[in-house]
């Protein structure tokens, strides 16, 4: 409705003589006092100026120009200094519950992205472990955010981008094979800074049992303790690792740590519902990696120091100069990182959205340098970032740490509340908000567990069109009949029905699933409503009040199960 009142109010503003170049951005929004109509459009007073007119004489003359036979519209007020307010017709209302049983699941989808191609990349968690509890937020946006923006018209290809490149994997594969020379009987101090869950030992398990003793050696010196130091101690035991088992060795550690667990990431994403169209490697980027550099260099945005090649970041509004490439020789993660950058331009997408944690809010303005040093348009990025969200059990509060191994994994999340509860409770509030993860309510059966109240809506349909079918009665749509739903009750859900085209589009343009969720709860309280309302028993004898009492519920079933969808949530027939 609001795109139509749009195109109508631009038309009208034609006709009364302002100029398409004139025409400046304006906006029809919903009143918040039914009193003042039903939509409220500003067209008059952000243009007065430009047509050299009072604001209330530019709304009469907008106001001339509007249709007076429109079948949606029952009048058009100017209030305020210059507001014109719309009061929609009960047919427009009425109109809704056709469209929605017409359209189906194509309701509330729109054109606004006009098949732009957008690349979403999300999770992309370090292959270093099982996804837990705080990487099932970004998730479960990344993935709400796809479908948002595919509802709304945009092409989207969804991405992880997999880090099995660089220390942190030197690290897993080190951590894995100490715990292999353990099973193997060797004694060797395992470092504090090295993976410790049990995944490793069930790695390196499969190690033993498919290759014996053949990766075993005995010469683990103590030359590699650097005095104390933590993280020296684990590079030196990577430098170690990597000579005694020579190259063919190390790699197969390497790889067969980061296949079970990049598969055991996999996995747990698609039982969360969370399916991407490409796994992109980070050790398939070296060409494009020197070539960045290479570029970076010819246009003159690098310089050495103290044996580091350097990216001049702060000429592009970074906070400092980052370093490219290490005394020894090594590419940094951020080089990596602008070698994927240019990769995803170069496959032409118009634009790139990043989900990130909120720990990752130092790279933005850094990764926009590199883009532009690059000759690339910054305003084609958008980073998204996602606080992790707190797991709370009763009063406890769990422990997430991957190098540690003390962390609740993302399975058990869903083994234990479900797949809906988690993808809806991660969502329902802004992703830079901080979240504390209530699990005893995310498992209640109560008005007060927001998915279960949203879900049992659908669940109460369902079951009056069963007994509908079981006392042997047919359901059949008339508009015609619609004119008898005049109860309050009636009118506030079809309002609601009215408003989700609009917050689809609204949550899509700014990136926002949570006012989805919003929506759905609104919508289940307005049917609840009506459904408990004295009088309001729908499989009544009065065949015509009855079938539109049913067209109504049909309307509603079919748009919580639309929503549901996008934020990955089921629609069940039966609780």
């Amino acid at each position: 409705m609001k795109q139509y009142l749009h195109k109508l109010f631009t038309h009208a503003l034609l006709q009364a003589e302002i100029s398409k170049e004139m025409v400046v951005e304006f906006r029809i929004e919903r009143t918040r006092d039914a009193r003042h109509g039903d939509f409220a459009c500003n067209a008059a007073m952000v243009l007065a100026k430009a047509a050299r007119m009072r604001p209330r004489d530019l709304a009469a003359r907008i106001i001339e120009q509007l249709p007076t036979d429109d079948p949606s519209i029952a009048k058009v007020e100017i209030a305020g200094p210059g507001f014109i307010n719309v009061f929609l017709t009960q047919q427009a209302y009425h109109a809704v519950i056709g469209d929605i049983l017409t359209a189906q699941a194509a309701y509330g989808r729109s054109q606004v992205g006009a098949g732009q191609s957008v690349m979403i990349e999300f999770v992309s968690a370090n292959p270093t472990g099982p996804l837990h509890v705080g990487h099932g937020r970004g998730a479960a946006y990344g993935a709400a955010l796809a479908n948002l923006l595919t509802a709304a018209g945009f092409n989207v290809h969804k991405e992880y981008y997999v880090n099995d490149a660089g220390r942190q994997m030197d690290i897993l594969a080190v951590s894995v094979w100490l715990r292999y020379l353990d099973l193997c009987g060797e004694t060797v101090a395992f470092p504090s800074n090295a993976y410790q869950g049990d995944y490793v030992w069930d790695i390196a398990a499969s190690l033993h049992r498919e290759h014996g003793e053949a990766l075993r050696h005995r010469n683990i010196p103590a030359d590699v303790d650097q005095g104390g130091d933590k993280e020296l101690h684990i590079d030196a035991l990577i430098e170690r690792s990597q000579q005694l088992l020579g190259d063919a060795s190390y790699r197969l550690v390497f790889q067969r740590a980061l296949d079970v667990i990049l598969e055991d990431i996999r996995h747990d994403l698609e039982q969360f519902g969370v399916v991407y169209d490409a796994w992109f490697s980070e050790s398939s980027l070296s060409d494009t990696v020197q070539r960045a550099i290479e570029q970076l260099k010819a246009a003159g945005h690098t310089y050495m120091q103290d044996g580091a090649l350097w990216f001049r970041a702060s000429a592009f509004g970074d906070e400092k100069d980052r370093v490219l490439v290490r005394e020894n020789g090594q590419f940094t993660y951020f080089a990596s990182d602008i070698a994927y950058h240019l990769n995803k331009l170069e496959r032409g997408f118009d634009h790139l959205i990043n989900i990130w944690g909120a720990d990752h809010h130092g790279y933005v303005a850094r990764v926009k340098a590199a883009m532009m040093a690059l000759g690339a348009d910054a305003e084609r990025l958008t980073v998204l970032l996602v606080q992790f969200a707190t797991l709370y059990r009763g009063k406890e509060r769990l422990q997430m740490s991957t190098r540690s191994g003390e962390f609740v994994t993302l399975r058990e999340l869903r083994e234990e509340v479900g797949r809906d509860a988690a993808r809806f409770f991660y969502i329902q509030r802004k992703s830079e908000q901080h979240l504390n993860f209530d699990l005893e309510l995310a498992k209640s059966n109560s008005k007060n567990n927001p998915v279960y109240y949203i879900q049992y809506a659908h669940t109460r349909i369902a079951g009056v069109f069963r007994e509908l079918s079981e006392k042997n009665l047919v359901w059949h749509h008339d508009k015609a009949t619609l004119e008898r739903l005049e109860s309050k009750y009636e009118q506030a859900v079809l309002v609601t029905l009215l408003r989700y085209p609009e917050v689809i589009e609204m949550a899509a343009e700014t990136y926002e699933p949570h006012q989805l969720t919003y929506y759905l709860h609104d919508l289940a309280e307005v049917f609840h409503t009506f459904y408990d309302a004295p009088g309001h028993k729908v499989l009544i004898e009065d065949d015509e009040l009855r079938n539109a009492r049913l067209s109504l519920m049909a309307a509603v079933q079919q748009v919580l199960r639309n929503g549901l969808t996008i934020i990955g949530v089921s629609a069940p027939e039966v609780m």
